[in-house]
């Protein structure tokens, strides 16, 4: 179907019609500038504006003829069809409008390097609609209230039942997530367990990476889907082969996707939406690693500004996960003091309390080398939403062969793959040189070092006298 071409004789008729029914100006009212109109028009035009702001009143047809040169008739007998008519058209004929004068108000700005103004104005011109979402009729329907609540939200599991209790189910659509960790701590396996964990749910989605590359990402996903530890991938391909197919059969789609740092929201959602059209699969989770690379579309800022640019960043992935109704789980770095706390905030959040504010769940990862050895990581849950857990703490046991992240909380049966042990001399002083008795920090005291170097020193000794006998 054609656009239709809004003519003099047409955008007569939106005033007409207006004035025929005082209501119907003030659906449109939000949207409504003078200036959109023809230039014969703009003086009546502006004209019914003042008069329905001074007099909270429309104007008659006559008394706008008498200050206008544009001579309006009233309106023939119309219908609630010839206003859906006018209502759906009106908003169409004012986002043209407003983006045809955004574009000619840009030359101005492009010729002096100004990008901030340009985009704002594309934006705004472009986002023009009427408000047509009357919210919630609390007292109509509280069953079905609570049952779409049940239905639409927390019904994404993220895999880890602990981790799941405490959001009251798990993550919901049209939310933004965010793991918050330190150099190191494992930000990429996180989202990438996620991925897999979602995947094998038949659920659909697409990993989207900054940094590594799209093969090293499905290498790490190759070890978590067949078990087989990355050390030895390429021992036995066709066992690995074989793994992957049999996934394949009970698992939903999964996309990896290289952008280069400093891609905004504009180019995933471009990809997005080119990936749904070209397979026909309805996307169910995003991952974003990580929102510290991406760029803002909404202003130009310098990618030094971190504050400014995260804040635009979050609040634009935040917007995308609704407009495409997803669940979106990117990641951020911690700062440099934060990486030895026991306990985060947001100002251990390198951009600080920006993210936070717009996320709707933040975890802080927690890991420590000694955490590491023993195949633990723990996730504090900073900020939620929907739940009360703020503060709260969940142990995960990393498996460094499959690099999976799991979580046995609910298995009664389950014995922890890594213990902590110390059946041989060696380990012995690797545990008194750090951790000392009844301590959980990392860092030796001088004495237990002293200890240590000396008790090392003997089994070099003993080891020494072993080998001469």
């Amino acid at each position: 179907m054609s656009e239709i071409e809004y003519t003099i004789d047409v955008q007569k008729l939106f005033l007409e019609m207006m004035i025929h029914d005082a209501q119907s100006y003030v659906r449109v009212q939000n949207i409504y500038n003078p200036e959109n109109f023809d230039r014969s028009l703009r003086e009546t035009a502006k004209f019914i504006q003042d008069h329905a702001e001074k007099q909270s009143t429309m104007p008659t047809i006559e008394q706008v003829n008498a200050v206008g040169k544009a001579k309006l008739k009233p309106a023939p007998e119309l219908n609630d069809g010839h206003y859906d008519w006018f209502f759906g058209e009106f908003e169409n004929f004012t986002r043209r409008q407003e983006l045809e004068r955004a574009i000619l108000k840009s030359a101005d700005h492009l010729e002096k390097g100004n990008y901030g103004p340009v985009e704002k104005l594309i934006k705004d011109a472009v986002q023009i609609s009427l408000t047509r979402d009357l919210g919630t009729d609390y007292f109509e329907d509280p069953r079905a209230r609570l049952l779409a609540l049940k239905d639409n939200n927390g019904q994404v599991s993220t895999g880890w039942p602990g981790l799941d209790k405490k959001l009251f189910g798990g993550f919901n659509k049209g939310e933004l997530n965010i793991f918050a960790g330190g150099s190191g701590s494992g930000k990429s396996l996180f989202l990438q367990n996620l991925s897999v964990n979602w995947a094998e749910k038949a659920l659909n989605g697409v990993y989207i990476t900054l940094e590594l590359s799209e093969n090293l990402c499905a290498m790490r996903i190759d070890s978590m889907i067949s078990e087989i530890p990355s050390k030895h991938i390429f021992k036995d391909l066709d066992t690995l082969e074989m793994k992957i197919k049999m996934a394949q059969k009970k698992s939903g789609t999964l996309r990896l996707k290289y952008m280069p740092a400093q891609s905004n929201i504009n180019d995933i959602r471009s990809y997005v939406k080119e990936l749904q059209i070209q397979t026909g699969v309805k996307l169910d989770f995003i991952c974003v690693d990580y929102l510290d690379l991406l760029m803002p579309v909404t202003a130009k800022v310098s990618p030094n500004d971190q504050f400014i640019k995260d804040k635009y960043v979050s609040e634009e992935l935040r917007n995308l996960a609704k407009e495409l109704d997803v669940v979106l789980v990117t990641a951020s770095q911690l700062n440099r003091g934060a990486v030895e706390e026991i306990e985060f905030d947001h100002s251990h959040i390198a951009g600080g309390i920006s993210k936070i504010n717009t996320a709707d769940n933040v975890f802080g990862i927690f890991t420590s080398r000694a955490m590491r050895e023993r195949g633990k990581y723990q996730l504090q849950l900073m900020k939620t939403r929907s739940s009360s857990g703020v503060g709260q703490k969940v142990d995960l046991e990393f498996d460094i062969d499959s690099l999976r992240i799991k979580d046995f909380s609910d298995d009664p049966n389950y014995k922890p793959k890594y213990q902590e042990q110390s059946t041989s001399i060696i380990d012995g002083l690797k545990t008194r040189s750090t951790v000392s008795e009844g301590t959980s920090e990392e860092t030796p005291q001088p004495e237990q070092k002293i200890s240590a170097d000396v008790q090392a020193n003997k089994l070099k000794s003993m080891l020494s006298n072993l080998g001469d006998e």
